[in-house]
């Protein structure tokens, strides 16, 4: 940490709280990526090293995606309300991507730290919202992390074409049949199979799906 990343933080941010926020974009990740996890929340004692005598975690969002019309992230609507009570002097996240994969929550969130005075920080530097230089590295970083996001999306589009073109893609499996490492097979259940068998002799009979639905 530079001479000017520790002049920036005041006796008044360090009468407050320090938050650190956490957040994995899938349940996979939380499953699986158990040293995420671990150096996310690391940062707690990050915070307790900068002089904070107060630290919470927030990691209500563990399994969330803070990309464009994923679900609300309680968490972060959390985060946003405790600065806004004005006892939140800095915001820890280890990347901060995990803050925000959106320009309109980005935004939000510069706002409301700009007006109760409260830093950002990640796992190497912090940041000043109210500073013009760290404006500009933040309004960057944000900037990336919203391209970068459509970059993934980009990519995983193109695998699923590519598998498409290959017919391996597979969504979701019609009623009767199952996925096996060979493609989709019929259910070997027999009570399944009979079942589909009567519902396409019942339409063969009545020629209408109405008619074979109705009791």
């Amino acid at each position: 940490m530079t001479t000017h990343n520790l002049s920036i933080i005041t006796g008044e941010h360090l009468s407050k709280k320090a938050i650190v926020y956490l957040r994995q974009s899938s349940l996979s990740q939380v499953k699986n990526n158990i040293e995420s996890q671990k150096l996310q929340y690391a940062l707690a004692g990050r915070a307790s090293a900068l002089g904070f005598k107060q630290v919470d975690i927030i990691d209500k969002d563990l399994g969330a995606s803070a990309a464009s019309g994923a679900r609300l992230r309680p968490g972060f609507q959390a985060l946003l309300a405790r600065v806004a009570l004005g006892d939140i002097g800095i915001i820890l996240s280890r990347e901060l991507s995990r803050l925000s994969r959106t320009d309109k929550d980005w935004c939000h969130l510069m706002e409301v730290c700009q007006i109760f005075n409260t830093l950002i920080g990640d796992d190497e530097t912090v940041y000043d919202p109210n500073r013009f230089d760290d404006q500009l590295v933040l309004g960057i970083k944000g900037t990336i992390s919203v391209a970068e996001l459509g970059v993934l999306k980009m990519r995983l589009q193109q695998g699923k074409e590519a598998k498409a073109q290959r017919g391996e893609l597979f969504t979701t499996v019609a009623p009767g049949y199952i996925r096996e490492d060979t493609g989709i097979v019929k259910d070997p259940n027999q009570r399944v199979q009979e079942a589909i068998t009567l519902v396409f002799t019942k339409f063969q009979a009545f020629g209408s799906v109405r008619q074979v639905y109705r009791p």
